[in-house]
């Protein structure tokens, strides 16, 4: 490119068209110098989108792989559109898997914190951005079988392999620059007793108890990083939602991206069990469909589906005795600047923004809170995705 155009990166994106059954494809063109996009149909050779501002898309989110939310359009990029958008990315994006193990369950806000805010200052997507999320329980052969896959002769063995099955754990695949390297100095070395006394900031110098129980895993190299997250996300798991005793959690769009971590440990900290936990991103249909209760009633019901669908929204399901009025308990009044006055340590006083980014949904009714649950972690779950 000359030095006087102006810099921009070129995708090749998809969207299911639910109501025609099709998937249609567009080229996203991303301006950096003011957030703004537009969009090309490529079939009818046609603009789709005029230039625009869109503050919900940021650099760091775009990458092979990736879904984001255009005007309540799911688009997943499959593609780079041209060999400068190719080289500018392929260089500065990499994939890891990351593993908060069962010892550090009462620590997995605190960590997910430490991924959300790895981003160096002064330095535009040196962080690490979380692309997918799930809690899992491993049998003993699923474990054996991840375990044996290790580089490391650190993370294999029979302990190892027993440590994993031993509760849930929380996989994700981070992407961002030197993403294999990065998380790894984040978790510290290896060795418990190593990591303590070498790298006392690191997650391990902190929290590990041993080498087995030493809180967090990764991928030793992007090798090992690939194979690592098609184990996890290329296959179905079992969901651990428990489906008893339970209401539903939904963390907004933009509350996963500033402050997720901090929410989940609130919730821990209340002594709210999290019984399952998966990153979802809702398409318009799916956010209608769930928020349609309050269509009719909440003057912000479109506001709300649109946001919803702005980006990943982080779901659980948290139980307790009487779990739906203690967690709407938790979670406050619908609207921040109320909650603010009334309940100011609430989550959404905390959090929220407004009446629309209110950062939790949560479950109103006593008789809801099992519907909600399998809605997310039964009926999307399971249904199948569009490729």
């Amino acid at each position: 490119m000359s030095g006087n155009a102006e810099n921009r990166f070129c995708f090749i994106t998809e969207w299911h068209d639910t109501q025609a059954d099709m998937i249609r494809r567009y080229m996203l063109t991303f301006f950096p110098r003011d957030n703004s996009l537009e969009m090309y149909d490529p079939k009818n050779r046609r603009p789709f989108l005029k230039r625009s501002e869109y503050a919900d898309i940021k650099s760091e989110q775009l990458y092979i792989g990736a879904t984001v939310t255009v005007h309540a359009r799911q688009l997943k990029i499959t593609d780079y559109a041209d060999t400068y958008t190719k080289k500018a990315f392929e260089e500065a994006k990499g994939r890891t898997l990351a593993m908060i193990k069962p010892d550090a369950y009462n620590n997995i806000g605190n960590i997910l914190s430490t991924i959300t805010n790895s981003a160096v200052a002064g330095e535009p997507g040196s962080g690490l951005v979380v692309s997918n999320l799930k809690m899992v329980r491993m049998d003993a052969e699923k474990a054996t079988a991840f375990v044996n896959m290790q580089e490391s002769p650190m993370a294999m063995g029979q302990d190892h392999a027993a440590h994993l099955s031993s509760d849930v754990c929380v996989v994700m695949e981070l992407v961002g620059k030197d993403a294999v390297g990065v998380w790894k100095a984040m978790m510290g070395p290896e060795s418990a007793a190593e990591a303590k006394a070498t790298a006392a900031r690191s997650i391990r110098g902190a929290i590990a108890t041993d080498d087995v129980r030493n809180a967090v895993g990764g991928s030793s190299s992007d090798e090992q990083a690939a194979k690592d997250i098609a184990f996890f996300f290329g296959k179905d798991f079992k969901t651990t939602a428990l489906f008893n005793n339970c209401t539903l959690c939904v963390v907004r769009p933009h509350a996963f991206v500033e402050s997720g971590g901090a929410i989940v440990s609130q919730i821990l900290q209340e002594g709210i069990e999290i019984s399952a936990m998966n990153l979802f991103y809702l398409d318009k249909a799916d956010a209608e469909e769930f928020l349609e209760v309050y269509k009719g009633v909440l003057p912000e019901y479109h506001d709300m589906v649109t946001a919803l669908c702005a980006g990943a929204c982080l779901v659980m399901e948290v139980r307790q005795k009487d779990a739906v009025a203690t967690f709407r308990k938790l979670v406050g009044p619908h609207d921040p600047e109320v909650a603010k006055h009334l309940r100011p340590k609430t989550l959404r006083a905390e959090f929220g923004k407004d009446r629309v980014k209110n950062a939790v949904h949560c479950t109103d009714l006593p008789e809801d809170g099992l519907l909600e649950v399998e809605y997310f972690f039964n009926i999307l779950q399971s249904k199948p995705k569009v490729m």
